[in-house]
């Protein structure tokens, strides 16, 4: 719909610049923790290429060894503006739809600046100075701030602007009037400030569906602000990576008649046989006639995928032991054996940090190894949650600032105490690119996928950088299914880089390079044995990483470091049971005042430990010997020891 065309005409010669480009608007700050954040250009002269433009936005604090230098550049090459000569960039969730995206919170709320200039991004790198060459135009700005005189003079400006000079403050934006000052109201995205000029008739996508399973239809609703004043057709698509034309049916040709401003669509998801993980589809418009505009676009809905498999082994909470074989290559121990001591720790090391082996890949692949190694054994779909104990789809990964409901990826040696926070990059590149690694190599740390595990947003950060044992035992309820895993993983790490140890009870002052609880960990990695699901997760980082977790497939080595055996050679035959935890039985189970172990070849040792790590009871039993106990309510870790072989079972007493 197009009304006051006069009036554009009128605004376009009374646009006065230096220019034949200007900053026309910026919403800074805005009251949605700056996700409706955005710049709006205006030209001279409408449909007007911005090619050879570039953006850039300063920090303009005094104090900061950032300030005055360049924060982020965004090259226009390719944005043509619009018949009123404006050009949107903003976030996805600025209305109407910006012509170039910029993530929520990229423009800091002030005192900074924004500046238009003749170049390329390539100009600007990050920490650039301040300067004028090649400077359109600018405007400094800030949120009740004082002025960023250093800025101001450089970018020739007079006046700081300040967004939140009214009681109104983060719902107004700064806007450019007609006689080059600024004034701060509503904003106005994607039209002239004052209301003149051509007005588009926007259209937006309505449904109420977020999550769709495969086979469900759902209907999909467009609306024009205005009735249409002639037939309008236009199409959609909802293909998105993986999610194409196949996985879908329906009429995505839309038709509003004149007259109308409203029409629904109904889709269906195409119920296959194929598993192909929960999907995203995106409800995108094609091409819209001139005239109207987009209030919003690429729609998410989440497809559920009912075709997920199983795997044959259990979860941490409901374990099983010895259907997943190690992948160690043959002789990959050989170098540990007769070792004892020092000589032992530094033989494990030249193995699981050897530079000419073993790989570092960065943090963003760490997120594409945790979909692989920690996927949930009940549904592929989902990832293990290692403190809640309990999946979680994949697609819920955190990549926005509230965690709720989300995964992320937890340290189990905290990043602040291993030295190595944000060492290395965000962004994935893939198993076949990395870089060589080695003992001394403390920022490998932070990628390394041996002891980053899945985790519930909340939980990781309620553990924090605590260490493990009185400081940290889990959340409320936790069954202590991951406390065995973490023992390894600490115990890998303190191994595998040379700054880092283990010590008994909880460092002062988190000391740097130090975790605890030492004795903790140690109960946890007998009460909590190593499982068919950690032997999985250990071989598919080995893939990635080229090295291994050895205290996974010999947890009978922490012993000989740093437990009761310390100084006694080691041995790999040591760790060969005669028995195995599936041929081993408790009942009755759950019990009450009694119970036996069925499966024992002879006498064996027994202890009882809570869910803490607490020893309670210790006695020598037999296969055919009833053993009272006397314990309150819960669940109970029975360490099972015969020769030289340990197995543990789950017993709940009621």
């Amino acid at each position: 719909m197009i009304k006051n065309a006069f009036g554009a005409l009128l605004m376009l010669c009374a646009f006065s610049v230096h220019a034949q480009v200007a900053i026309n608007e910026i919403d800074a700050d805005t009251p949605s923790t700056d996700e409706l954040e955005f710049i709006e250009l205006k030209s001279e002269t409408a449909n007007f290429s911005l090619d050879g433009y570039v953006l850039v936005l300063y920090n303009g604090s005094p104090t900061s060894s950032t300030g005055n230098k360049s924060y982020f550049a965004l090259d226009l090459d390719g944005l043509v503006t619009d018949i009123n000569g404006i050009i949107l960039i903003g976030t996805t969730l600025v209305s109407p739809v910006p012509d170039k995206f910029i993530s929520s919170n990229t423009i800091q709320n002030g005192q900074d600046a924004v500046a238009l200039y003749l170049g390329n991004a390539s100009d600007f790198p990050d920490q650039t100075p301040v300067t004028a060459t090649n400077l359109v135009d600018a405007i400094v700005y800030g949120n009740n701030n004082p002025d960023a005189t250093t800025l101001m003079s450089v970018l020739d400006v007079t006046h700081q602007v300040n967004e939140s000079m009214n009681s109104l403050g983060t719902v107004q934006s700064i806007q450019r009037k007609n006689d080059g000052s600024y004034e701060v109201k509503e904003p106005t995205p994607g039209a002239n400030n004052d209301g003149s000029g051509v007005t588009f008739n926007g259209i937006s996508i309505v449904t109420d569906v977020s999550q769709i399973n495969e086979g469900d239809s759902f209907q999909v609703a467009f609306t024009t602000q205005y009735a249409v004043s002639s037939d309008l057709s236009f199409t959609i698509n909802l293909n998105n990576s993986g999610f194409n034309s196949a996985d879908y049916t329906g009429n995505v040709n839309i038709f509003i008649p004149a007259g109308g401003n409203s029409v629904s669509t109904t889709l269906t998801i195409v119920d296959d046989a194929l598993d192909e993980g929960d999907e995203l589809l995106k409800i995108k418009f094609g091409s819209l006639p001139s005239g109207y505009n987009r209030l919003n676009d690429a729609i998410e809905i989440r497809v559920i995928d009912n075709d997920f498999t199983t795997a044959a082994w259990g979860t941490p909470l409901n374990p099983t032991y010895g259907i997943v074989s190690s992948t160690a290559p043959t002789g990959y121990y050989d170098s540990l054996e007769g070792l004892s001591g020092a000589a032992l720790r530094q033989a494990l090391q030249d193995i699981i940090a050897n530079p000419a082996v073993v790989r570092e890949h960065t943090y963003g692949d760490v997120t594409d190894i945790l979909n692989q190694a920690d996927q949930n054994p009940l549904n592929s779909n989902e990832v293990w949650l290692m403190y809640v104990e309990q999946g979680r789809a994949k697609y819920k990964f955190q990549t926005v600032s509230s965690s709720t409901g989300l995964w992320n990826r937890e340290h189990i040696y905290p990043q602040s105490r291993g030295g190595f926070a944000n060492a290395t990059s965000s962004t994935a590149d893939g198993i076949n690119i990395w870089d060589t690694t080695g003992p001394d190599d403390i920022a490998a740390g932070h990628s390394d996928a041996h002891h980053i595990r899945a985790e519930d947003g909340p939980e990781n950060s309620s553990r924090n950088n605590r260490d493990f044992g009185d400081d940290y035992n889990g959340p409320a309820g936790t069954a202590g299914s991951w406390r065995g895993d973490v023992a390894r993983s600490v115990f890998y790490m303190v191994v595998r880089y040379n700054l880092l140890s283990v010590v008994e009870g909880n460092p002062a002052d988190n000391t740097d390079y130090q975790l605890g609880d030492l004795n903790y960990l140690l109960a946890w990695n007998s009460t909590d044995p190593s499982d068919d699901f950690e032997m999985n997760r250990n071989n598919i980082v080995y893939t990635w990483q080229h090295n291994r977790n050895p205290f996974i497939d010999y947890p009978e080595l922490v012993d000989y470091i740093w437990g009761d055996n310390v100084g006694q050679p080691w041995h790999a035959s040591l760790s060969t049971a005669s028995f195995t935890n599936d041929s081993l039985i408790l009942f009755p189970n759950p019990a009450r005042d009694y119970f036996a172990i069925g499966g024992l070849p002879d006498s064996a040792q027994v202890e009882i430990v809570n869910v803490s790590g607490m020893s309670v009871s210790r006695f020598e039993t037999t296969a055919e010997t009833t053993n009272s106990i006397d314990l309150p309510s819960g669940m109970y870790f029975v360490r099972i020891t015969s020769e030289e072989a340990t197995a543990v079972k789950k017993l709940i007493v009621k």
